[in-house]
């Protein structure tokens, strides 16, 4: 099995705030893995941490073998990392196309405009409409299709599918279907479980900063009572 993430032991601090504590996860190339967890576990921290995102961290993050936790966040972009946060950071002044183009090519093989428009024909048809003028549903696409653009292939997603439509869900839902088909590695932060439940391989639940269980897909008919104690479901 070739890792395309190893976190060991990781500890992340925002100024005197201890967040993470003795992190440790794996990721094989081309799986999908949630991560699961209360408000205030430390799941967004840990994606922020990958991308060197947060104040002061100690530990191992390796990537595809490479150790990165000593490494800034553009070098880690390099990579071939790409993080979708969860605010989205559209640039309003910019056109949906135009914020599509912003990004550099960080690594080889990132997909074209036209990849992108066939996977979201809704981005298509708003190629030209300020960042203002989309909708929620429209702009989360956006956030990751500008990733998608850049070359990584490993994708760091957070809570992609809060506050939208069911319909622009489903069609979340289909791309990271799509990604996983072509090989992309995805790790998700996600409250929305019956999203994230048929799309993952793996499962990790956190709690005050580190893992607390972890579980595959063919155990999750099992875990449901340990999943609603660990989540307060």
């Amino acid at each position: 099995m070739t890792l395309a993430l190893e976190i060991k032991g990781l500890q992340a601090w925002y100024g005197e705030s201890h967040i993470l504590h003795d992190m440790n996860l794996s990721v094989a190339q081309g799986e999908v893995v949630t991560l699961l967890g209360r408000n205030g576990a430390g799941r967004t921290t840990t994606l922020r941490a990958i991308m060197g995102l947060t104040g002061r961290r100690s530990g191992s993050i390796k990537i595809n073998g490479t150790e990165t936790i000593a490494l800034p966040t553009h070098r880690i972009a390099h990579f071939g990392v790409g993080y979708c946060p969860e605010e989205r950071a559209i640039f309003s002044s910019l056109s949906a196309e135009e914020n599509l183009m912003l990004p550099p090519t960080l690594t080889a093989g990132g997909m074209s405009v036209a990849e992108i428009y066939q996977m979201f024909p809704n981005l298509e048809e708003r190629r030209s409409s300020q960042g203002t003028r989309l909708s929620g549903g429209e702009q989360q696409m956006l956030a990751v299709a500008r990733i998608l653009r850049t070359g990584a292939k490993l994708l760091l997603l957070d809570e992609i599918s809060e506050g939208l439509a069911p319909v622009i869900v489903q069609a979340l839902s289909r791309m990271i279907s799509t990604l996983k088909a072509k090989g992309y590695t995805i790790v998700m932060v996600e409250q929305n479980f019956r999203f994230a439940a048929p799309l993952a391989d793996r499962f990790y639940v956190i709690e005050h900063g580190h893992v607390v269980a972890q579980f595959n897909a063919a155990e999750l008919s099992t875990k449901t009572d340990e999943l609603n104690e660990l989540l307060g479901v």
